[in-house]
Parts: C-alpha cells; structure tokens; sequence
C-alpha cells in the first residue's frame, strides 16, 4: 500500500478548518481508486503522482478549495477542464462540491490509464490573454519605494506576479503581511518565483 507523505499531513493540518476535511477527503478517495500513488509536494501543494508522472493536484485557499487533474480535458471532459482558473470542479467550499466518490474514482483511474499509455499533458491554449494581474495597494507600495525589485517584478511572468499578489493579499494579519512584503521584495529583487524552492534545478 502506498505510504503518505508527512508533508502531506502537515499542509492539511496548517489548511483552514473548512478545509481539512475536503482535502481529507480527496486523499482517501484517491488512495481508495489508486493504491500505487506516490504522495509529493510541488510548488506548495500536494500532488498525487503516478507511475513518477504527475496525476492531479489538492490545493487550499483562502476561502475555497481546488482539484486539478493535470492531463485536464483528457481525464474529466472539456467542459469540466474550462474551469480551470479555479480547479476542474470550480470553488470547493465542502465535500459536497466535489464529484461523488464514484464518478472521482473514474477520473482518478482515467488519468493513471493516461500515466500508463504514456500520453503527454495537452499543450495549453495560449490564443486568449492573460487575464490582468491587480497588484495589491500594499506591495504596489512597497515596490515603489524599491526600484531593483520594481523592475524585476515587471521582468516577471503574469503567473509569477499574480503568485506574489494573491501570497501578499491572502495574509490575515498586518504582522503577516509586513513579513510576506519583506520576503517578496528579497525574492523579487533577485529574479525569484515566489515558489523557487519547489522548482526543479
């Protein structure tokens, strides 16, 4: 039987409490629908991968949860894949937002057949913009006041600064988000991801 990674364990215990057991849930039915999935961590959140491919992730937020398969259309139908802005099954706010246990099972199982076959995540469509990237008053701010990091934070890509605005507007606290701003304009101003930990080397 697979093991769980402690990780793993730690993210669902620091998620809010509405949270805990969504993701509880999604890990269960996962194991239940493939014994052999490897349990990692990829760019701060769990990933359930599959004969060392990647086969759908869990994530937190704020005030929802999400789901992504990450071979998309191919596991859970195009309609379903269109909401991928905020998971394949939208803003999870409770268990019951989630597919029932059943029709899950078959998307997971879909996507280790996929991870069997061999077959390649589909390109995504490039052809529409990227939706705009609203900066938070309180990191527009403290860029201002830091030309270096200002710059390198134009340089980024769209999805590295919407990664840094939604980090800085989801703290809860000023304390928080005093701290997040400090660590943002060191990791900015060095050209840095606000998940270059987690990327591969």
């Amino acid at each position: 039987m697979a093991k769980k990674d402690p990780r793993v364990d730690a993210y669902i215990a620091k998620a809010a409490p509405f949270a805990q057991p969504i993701l509880k849930h999604i890990r269960k039915v996962v194991h239940a629908a493939c014994p052999q999935v490897e349990e990692t961590m990829k760019w701060s959140v769990p990933h359930f991968d599959y004969r060392g491919e990647m086969m759908c992730a869990m994530a937190a937020f704020k005030a929802h949860c999400a789901v992504n398969f990450w071979k998309g259309a191919l596991v859970v139908g195009k309609a379903a894949a269109a909401k991928e802005s905020a998971g394949q099954f939208g803003r999870i706010t409770s268990v019951k937002d989630l597919p029932n246990d059943a029709t899950f099972k078959r998307y997971v199982k879909t996507a280790m057949k996929l991870n069997e076959q061999g077959v390649k995540a589909p390109a995504r469509d490039r052809s529409k913009a990227p939706k705009p990237v609203t900066v938070p008053a309180a990191l527009a701010a403290a860029l201002k006041k830091n030309k270096k990091a200002q710059a390198a934070f134009e340089a980024l890509p769209p999805s590295h600064k919407r990664e840094y605005c939604e980090w800085i507007a989801d703290a809860k606290t000023d304390e928080t988000r005093e701290r997040r701003l400090a660590t943002a304009l060191d990791w900015i101003a060095q050209g840095k991801a606000r998940n270059w930990k987690y990327q591969k080397k």
